[in-house]
């Protein structure tokens, strides 16, 4: 399942009693519609996800980031301390994509794309690019 939504907190990482790591952070998507009365109805649907692959993803993930998971949904149900029963869905991410950082206020700059702690920079055109025939 593919999914697409802004980070509504900073991702955590937590390491478990057998060393591995999970990196949990929450989603929501944005839906809207119009009824029958022609009435435009927005609908906003919230999930808990968690991916396994790579600790080092959650320094990307920060609060109004705009992700694309591809993965699983799963639904959980619980008794809370109040003793209401509560209801919520799972995302167990295998893939993320980045569509936008966070969102930045003035004089603040863009956070940098890191793979292996290394910058990666975008190709630059060569002059030769410039003299294709192709029409784009």
């Amino acid at each position: 399942m593919n999914i697409i939504g802004r980070l509504t907190r900073d991702a955590e990482v937590r390491t478990l009693s057998n060393k591995k790591q999970v990196v949990n952070f929450s989603i929501a998507t944005n839906d809207n519609y119009r009824n029958k009365q022609g009435e435009r109805i927005e609908q906003t649907t919230f999930f808990d996800c968690s991916y396994w692959i790579s600790s080092k993803v959650a320094e990307l993930l920060k609060k109004g980031t705009l992700v694309e998971l591809i993965g699983r949904v799963y639904t959980r149900a619980w008794i809370g301390k109040d003793g209401e029963a509560h209801a919520g869905l799972n995302f167990h991410t295998s893939q993320i994509k980045l569509h936008s950082s966070h969102k930045r206020t003035e004089g603040e700059s863009t956070p940098v794309n890191k793979r292996n702690d290394k910058e990666i920079s975008q190709p630059k055109s060569n002059e030769s690019d410039k003299d294709d025939d192709l029409p784009f």
